[in-house]
């Protein structure tokens, strides 16, 4: 089998497991995922990371040391747009979370990709990739064409928006590669004005230590830093604001039906006053099969305690 018809069936099948788009970039790339391994150096440079330590792992500007011999990454990306809506007056939680965690589901189907590519050429080396892996994702999602990287830092589909979660199949066959996307943002700047603490600090440059994100997943601490507890406007787990207001993201969207993809209803009902009482196994029983997990007990009570207290009237 040519390698251009070996292509054409692994987007099918791809396909058939649920992912669109589907791309396929060469190893080595051209000069765009080296100026994004640029970015990525300043970034780090500048302190950006915060406290995220894993961001500065050697693997992230070179992909040779994931898979020995790779030459090609079959990117995907997975659509996590629901048509639905939050309860009046609940708190908020990031779209991403709302379904099963995302990494079991991805890596679970890239591996099914796998090994369906070896059952069409034995012999054949890969691994499966998803954002827990130090690949570059999003680069390397924009040089397989699958979207371009926004100004709030997230990749872009020009039918889906920014609603995608992505995963890569690195392969040591030498495929057809697909052109890489066009950036098309423009003079458009409504993530930066949207973000509540600033944290977008220049186009496709997002400071975590600023990020609510950050601060609501990743932070230990048992207090929020006053500049982000004053502005989470109730946010709990994550913040979709700086994509909420993306205009890829303002028009009708294709809603996913995925059954991996759809919320728990209690996310779209969190009441501050309910979820303060719950016990440590209370928390363990509903994040069960959740990326939200991350996101310890005592992190909940912190987030949710300072996202209720920024609500409260003042006396």
């Amino acid at each position: 089998m040519g390698h251009q018809a070996l292509a054409a069936e692994i987007r099918r099948e791809a396909r058939r497991l649920g992912f669109d788009p589907v791309g396929i970039a060469a190893v080595p790339a051209g000069d765009r995922l080296r100026l994004r391994s640029a970015a990525l150096e300043r970034w780090l440079a500048a302190g950006h990371q915060a406290d995220m330590a894993w961001m500065n792992d050697p693997r992230r500007r070179d992909v040779t040391q994931l898979l020995e011999g790779v030459r090609s990454l079959v990117a995907v990306g997975l659509n996590y747009h629901v048509q639905a809506e939050r309860s009046p007056g609940s708190l908020k939680v990031a779209r991403y979370g709302w379904g099963r965690d995302y990494h079991r589901v991805i890596e679970g189907r890239l591996r099914a990709l796998g090994r369906w590519l070896e059952s069409r050429v034995p012999g054949v080396r890969w691994r499966a990739c998803v954002d827990s892996a130090p690949l570059l994702d999003k680069a390397w999602a924009e040089e397989a064409g699958l979207g371009w990287i926004g100004k709030h830092g997230n990749l872009i589909h020009r039918s889906q928006g920014s609603w995608l979660l992505l995963g890569h199949l690195l392969t040591d066959l030498e495929l057809p590669a697909d052109a890489p996307a066009a950036p098309a943002c423009g003079a458009c700047s409504a993530c930066l004005d949207a973000c509540p603490t600033g944290a977008i600090v220049e186009p496709f440059v997002v400071d975590a230590r600023r990020c609510i994100a950050f601060h609501t997943i990743e932070n230990r601490a048992e207090t929020l830093p006053a500049t982000i507890a004053g502005a989470l406007q109730g946010w709990v787990a994550g913040c979709d604001i700086c994509q909420d207001v993306c205009p890829w993201n303002r028009k009708p969207l294709p809603s996913s039906s995925d059954p991996d993809l759809q919320p728990r209803p209690w996310w779209l009902n969190l009441q501050a006053a309910e979820a303060l009482g719950w016990s440590d196994a209370d928390w363990d029983e509903k994040l069960r099969a959740s990326a939200l997990r991350r996101i310890k007990p005592a992190m909940w009570r912190r987030n949710i305690a300072a996202a209720a207290a920024e609500a409260a009237p003042e006396s």
